[in-house]
């Protein structure tokens, strides 16, 4: 099940994004279970949140990937929505 996570930081949180990316990217790599990321950026061509397609089995584990993003913890986002999504195009 593909599922789109989008995250908008909290203003000012860049470098909260900045000071956690290792770690996130790491997380991505450990888990194996996204299909496709990046981030969103303002229109000063700064990150300012984050959309990533998760492969996941149902949407509770999508929940639990985006509880355990290194990102979340560190409390960079003021918000995140998951829906479920499908690839038509790419």
């Amino acid at each position: 099940m593909l599922i789109a996570l989008i995250a908008r930081d909290k203003p000012g949180a860049l470098q909260t994004r900045k000071d956690n990316r290792d770690a996130h990217l790491q997380y991505i790599a450990d888990t194996g279970v996204v299909f496709q990321a990046g981030p969103l950026l303002d229109e000063g061509g700064e990150m300012c949140g984050s959309l990533v397609i998760l492969d996941v089995e149902d949407m509770a584990a999508a929940q639990a990937w985006a509880a355990n993003d290194p990102y979340a913890k560190a409390g960079l986002f003021s918000g995140v929505e998951l829906s479920a999504w499908k690839k038509v195009i790419g």
